[in-house]
């Protein structure tokens, strides 16, 4: 569970076997990249991916779908690079209305069907926004 978002340990930890009665937690001062980097033995650097690629479906299953695929660094604000592919991740007058993909509202829909712990946990902002949509949302 190195590195995993906060949610995906607690959950780790519910679904724990009755029979297990003692854990050892290992808390760390530093980034993911530096945690990574000291469970590797190394400086993070070696072999680390610098770049993901991003998948966009739109008008998925209508006759001028279109897919388009992104590559961005790690660690890049989604949002932002979706605008600046000029791909609308805004449902009307919120395009004017938001956050600028800073994890406040939740008005940046965009559904995360694979790769979904890699990403940050939603703000309780968003989470209220977004608790009607499928979870990958």
């Amino acid at each position: 569970l190195i590195g995993a978002p906060f949610d995906q340990v607690m959950q780790t930890f519910a679904n724990l076997d009755r029979s297990i009665i003692e854990v050892d937690l290992v808390f760390f001062k530093g980034t993911k990249e530096d945690l990574k980097a000291a469970c590797a033995g190394g400086d993070g650097n070696a072999d680390e991916k610098k770049t993901i690629a991003i998948t966009v479906i739109q008008n998925k299953g209508n006759k001028d779908e279109t897919t388009k695929t992104i590559v961005a660094p790690v660690g890049c604000n989604l949002r932002q690079v979706l605008v600046d592919e000029g791909i609308n991740v805004y449902q009307s007058f919120t395009r004017w209305t938001n956050c600028k993909g800073k994890q406040l509202c939740g008005t940046c829909i965009v559904n995360v069907p694979e790769g979904g712990l890699n990403t940050n946990r939603k703000s309780m902002d968003e989470a209220s926004t977004l608790r009607e949509n499928p979870e990958t949302y």
